[in-house]
């Protein structure tokens, strides 16, 4: 039963997007805004380059709180490699790797292109879905929940 559930079943069709030559401190502000812990880092054709996190931006977020200085281009504090989850991998999958490392989302790929992603929170969901499911309740079918924002600095 838990092998069948699939990360596109499961993950967030809402896509945050920063493009590297973004100040970081509107990076930190969206990231705050939309309450998420991290978004991916994309180049002007869509590829995936990188993924800033909340960790990411601690140490900007404190020098320019105490000490006024100017903070710089997402570009300098983003993880340049990142990795990613398939849109038809497991959730078992994902729950592994969130269990080994410090992720609290992942970027979710499907043919090379970013699609969305998965948080810790989307795994916790499925699996009390999936252990009780009359506790759950299901969401409104005619209201969407997909939006995409890509936010890249003004030219």
């Amino acid at each position: 039963m838990l092998a069948s559930l699939k990360v596109k079943d499961h993950m967030n069709g809402t896509k945050l997007t920063f493009t590297p030559d973004m100040d970081v401190l509107r990076a930190i502000h969206q990231l705050i805004e939309f309450k998420i812990s991290g978004a991916p880092v994309i180049d002007h054709h869509g590829n995936l380059i990188g993924f800033l996190s909340e960790k990411d931006c601690m140490q900007v977020a404190l020098n320019a709180a105490y000490q006024g200085e100017s903070a710089g281009r997402v570009e300098e504090y983003m993880h340049h490699s990142v990795e990613t989850i398939d849109y038809e991998a497991s959730i078992i999958d994902v729950a592994e790797i969130f269990l080994q490392k410090a992720f609290k989302c992942m970027p979710v790929i499907k043919e090379n292109r970013l699609v969305g992603s998965i948080t810790r929170q989307n795994i916790l969901k499925a699996l009390q879905k999936t252990a009780n499911p009359e506790s759950v309740k299901k969401p409104n079918s005619q209201q969407s929940t997909k939006q995409n924002i890509h936010v890249s600095s003004p030219n």
